[in-house]
């Protein structure tokens, strides 16, 4: 379901996990599955991931903190999967704290592909993108999931942001004067749309990819209710070519400008955040960071 990815920046670990673990959880929690062929095939910032079989992945919470986050993931994800036209892994099966494992986990479907970072979508899938948007950008209950960092306005994540802008000013070359002026158009930009349902963090590491064709969006931690400018990011951040950027932003009906230089603006907020993380040694961000950033300036 997704590329190993080495992530030098990412926080350690307070929760160990390793396949004997996982398989004790199994035997004890899930027994008609704990026979079936597992091996570890990810560790991200929050979460380790173990294939099971061919058709299924436990996806266990590493760090403490960040526990929380399955659990939205198991309460919200089953009810938006069958809205999306694209493939999410909603849990299918759920795994409870234990003495030797602190924490809820899931069991979600194996989805192919590989992170569109490593292998970016065809042009043609614009619309398939925008029609994705489109489905989940729907309004979303008042006991949605808050995320004070996804969905906020742009102004409420500045402090954080221009810290950062400035030392990639001065340690690299990603930035130029029409990135900043892009930024700050967006903070001026006002909020003229209702909150609506959000992933929150849909960078190329979280869309997968099949020979060309998008095949799966991973990774819904973040998920929340909030600007929608925050997810329209994505069309900086997964699609290169140009046209295949206007062709979303047309598919994406009733849109206003506001909105899409908000959106904007959010795709300089994931560019200068992950090309931070580059500064620490993760190439794959600082390479999605350089796209992200160059596609801004490119317009539209």
């Amino acid at each position: 379901m997704v590329a190993p990815v080495i992530h030098h920046s990412k926080p350690a670990a307070d929760i160990e996990i390793d396949e004997p673990l996982v398989r004790s959880l199994l035997r004890e929690q899930q027994p008609d599955l704990a026979a079936l062929p597992l091996r570890e095939i990810d560790s991200g910032w929050d979460n380790a991931m173990f294939r099971l079989g061919d058709a299924l992945v436990v996806r266990l919470p590493r760090r403490v903190a960040v526990t929380h986050l399955i659990e939205r993931e198991q309460e919200w994800l089953p009810q938006l999967a069958p809205l999306l036209p694209i493939p999410v892994p909603a849990p299918v099966r759920f795994g409870q704290p234990t003495a030797i494992y602190p924490s809820r986990w899931s069991i979600v479907p194996w989805l192919s592909g590989i992170n569109a970072d490593l292998c970016e979508p065809r042009a043609d899938q614009a619309g398939r993108l925008a029609a994705f948007l489109c489905a989940l950008h729907r309004p979303a209950p008042a006991n949605a999931p808050a995320n004070p960092y996804r969905g906020v306005p742009l102004r409420e994540r500045a402090e954080q942001i221009v810290e950062r802008i400035h030392r990639l000013e001065r340690e690299t070359t990603l930035l130029n004067d029409d990135i900043v002026r892009i930024y700050h158009a967006a903070l001026a930009a006002p909020i003229d749309v209702a909150p609506t349902w959000l992933h929150g963090d849909l960078h190329a590491g979280n869309l997968l990819v099949d020979d060309g064709v998008i095949t799966g969006v991973i990774d819904w931690g973040d998920m929340t209710r909030g600007d929608r400018a925050t997810d329209l990011a994505t069309l900086w951040m997964n699609l290169g070519d140009r046209k295949a950027r206007e062709n979303a932003m047309r598919a994406c009906n009733g849109v206003s400008e506001a909105t899409w230089l908000r959106a904007k603006g959010w795709a300089v907020f994931f560019g200068v955040t992950l090309g931070t993380s580059g500064l620490a040694g993760d190439m794959r961000h600082a390479l999605m960071a350089r796209r992200t950033l160059e596609r801004v300036v490119a317009g539209p």
